[in-house]
C-alpha cells in the first residue's frame, strides 16, 4: 500500500502546475475551520481539506476551473468524496460551486464557494449550509 501511495504522489508531482495552501472558514463537514489545499492540473484541478474540532472531516473534490472577464478572477464547480469521523464513520459526495480571485501581485488566493453534501453512510441525508471562505498561499 506504501508503495502504490508514493507512485502516485510522484505522478502528481510531476503533472502539477500549481500548488496552494491555507485555510477554509464556515461549514467543514461538521466543523468550522480547515486546512485547505488546491492541486491544479490542465484545466481542472483536486481541491481537498482536512478539517478537526468535533470530529475528523475529510473533503476530495474534481473541480473544473472557469475563467471570468478578468484574468485574475475565476470560477470552478466540481463534486467529490466527503467523510466525517466523529463517533460514527459517515460517508457523502459533495458539490461544489466557487468563485476565486488570484491577485497578480502577491501569491495570494481568496475565495467563496457553496459546498452541499449528499451523506450516505452512516444516516443518509442532504446538507444544504456548506458554504465557506477559502484564503491561500500560492506557490
Amino acid at each position: 500500500m506504501r508503495i502504490i501511495v508514493l507512485g502516485l504522489v510522484l505522478l502528481l508531482s510531476t503533472t502539477i502546475n500549481a500548488q496552494e495552501i491555507g485555510v477554509r472558514f464556515g461549514e467543514v463537514t461538521g466543523n468550522n475551520i480547515a486546512v485547505d489545499g488546491v492541486f491544479e492540473f490542465d484545466g481542472s484541478r483536486i481541491h481537498a481539506n482536512v478539517s478537526f474540532g468535533d470530529g475528523l472531516g475529510l473533503d476530495a473534490l474534481y473541480d473544473f476551473i472557469y475563467e471570468s472577464l478578468e484574468d485574475e478572477l475565476y470560477w470552478y464547480a466540481g463534486v467529490g468524496a466527503s467523510t466525517f469521523i466523529e463517533d460514527d464513520f459517515n460517508l457523502g459526495v459533495s458539490g461544489e460551486i466557487g468563485l476565486e480571485y488570484q491577485f497578480d501581485s502577491a501569491p495570494i488566493v481568496i475565495g467563496f464557494d457553496y459546498r452541499p453534501t449528499f451523506w450516505i453512510i452512516d444516516d443518509t441525508s442532504f446538507k444544504w449550509d456548506g458554504f465557506g471562505v477559502n484564503v491561500r498561499y500560492r506557490f
